[in-house]
């Protein structure tokens, strides 16, 4: 029986995936530039405001859609808009969502 190894060792996966993860906190720059434009925060921004200092917990924020048609199966960003997860409002738990 022929096994296939994986050569990438748990330490660059571990690190691939804490870059992939800063990069959709860090947001697309084009997205950023279009929300200030018309006087708006983005969604990570608004929750941000909303919750206590460093308590929000961020859930699917690696989740893309898997819709087709209309040019969307070329548009896969992740969290696909949408930010989702939970935190504290003067100590109390609280889910949240935004939209950008």
């Amino acid at each position: 029986m022929d096994v296939i190894r994986d050569t990438t060792s748990a330490r660059e996966r571990t690190a691939e995936l804490v870059a992939l993860r800063a990069s959709v906190e860090a947001g697309d720059a084009a997205g950023t530039e279009r929300q200030r434009a018309k006087g708006k925060l983005t969604a990570r921004e608004r929750i941000e405001l909303l919750l206590d200092p460093g308590s929000f917990q961020e859930v699917e924020q690696l989740r893309r859609h898997r819709a087709t048609g209309f040019g969307l199966e070329t548009k896969k960003p992740y969290t696909d808009g949408v930010i989702t997860g939970w935190g504290t409002v003067e100590g109390r738990t609280v889910f949240v969502y935004a939209h950008d």
